[in-house]
């Protein structure tokens, strides 16, 4: 069964495990804390669970931790009175209180300040908030999703980032698994942000060919599901004709001229050309070590050998 969740695409295993994760703990109110390398699609799984959940009428307020200094995130998070610092002209409500029944979702959580780290661990033991120059606490009802691609375990023992905190965020945990660890994610996703993109780009693209989709499926996409929607987007706005061809790929994501075969209009040749590639990359990436490659591409050891053997790899 495909699963095609709002705009998280895909029909691998993993990815259904984490949908069905998402609607066990979206009903609740449960801090949930979403971990996976950038690109992966935190902030949509943030989006899921608040759309699913009771809270889905209210306010979802997504805010980048990392992205502002310390003051401004606390004044944006916690509000200020006026005249607490410099600038401070009005009283400014946060968005903790902004939220009012809904949603915060807080990206890039390992990049907030210790300081506020304190304030953010009694806003969700306490259910109430201090803004900037006030002696008053207040009440504050919301849910808090927060996200990281770092390792918040490590970063606790080292020092950086509160255990207590880090308890406290983690009673969910889910995480988004790599683009490279479910490729058979990729023929969905690929279709799904060619028509996201026609409209914009004012194309008709039906699709991309089989050898495209066999390319992309072979490729380790560090930037995950957002590194993959930029190489659609980029070959769409250069490509011509209604299907996207091999020749059409850029390049560079295609590792340059070591990884990329010569080219063949024969789609039987392109197929065995990137089948070649793509056993090549899952052997490195098992350290050679044939059975667990065969458990990774799921075929039998035998298959394996044969494929080897018929593919020139030995």
């Amino acid at each position: 069964m495909d699963y095609n969740f709002g705009s998280i695409i895909g029909k691998s295993k993993s990815l259904r495990d984490l949908l069905e994760m998402v609607r066990k703990v979206a009903p609740t109110q449960a801090t949930v804390l979403i971990t996976g390398e950038s690109g992966s699609g935190k902030e949509l799984i943030a989006h899921a669970i608040h759309a699913h959940s009771d809270r889905k009428d209210k306010l979802f307020l997504p805010v980048n931790c990392g992205a502002l200094p310390e003051t401004l995130l606390e004044s944006l998070l916690f509000g200020h009175m006026r005249g607490s610092f410099t600038g401070a002209f009005a009283n400014q409500e946060g968005l903790f209180e902004k939220a009012r029944g809904g949603t915060i979702f807080l990206d890039e959580i390992g990049e907030i300040p210790q300081h506020l780290q304190v304030k953010l661990l009694r806003a969700l033991e306490a259910k109430e908030i201090l803004p900037i120059g006030s002696t008053t606490p207040r009440h504050i009802d919301v849910r808090v999703l927060a996200a990281t691609n770092r390792d918040l375990k490590k970063e606790v023992e080292e020092g950086h980032f509160r255990d207590d905190l880090y308890f406290r965020l983690n009673i969910m945990e889910i995480h988004i698994p790599p683009l490279r660890e479910r490729p058979e994610d990729i023929p969905l996703l690929v279709e799904h942000l060619v028509q996201k993109h026609n409209p914009e780009l004012k194309r008709r693209f039906k699709g991309a060919e089989q050898a495209v989709i066999q390319a992309l499926m072979s490729l380790p996409w560090k930037g995950n599901v957002r590194e993959l929607d930029n190489v659609i987007e980029h070959t769409m706005i250069l490509a011509d004709g209604e299907w996207i061809t091999l020749k059409d790929l850029p390049q560079s994501v295609l590792g340059g001229e070591e990884a990329v075969p010569s080219f063949t209009p024969n789609l039987k040749e392109a197929l065995r050309q990137f089948e070649r590639q793509h056993i090549l990359r899952v052997l490195d990436q098992a350290g050679q070590d044939r059975k667990e490659a065969a458990r990774l591409l799921g075929i039998s050891l035998s298959s394996l050998y044969r494929k080897i053997e018929e593919l020139g790899l030995s």
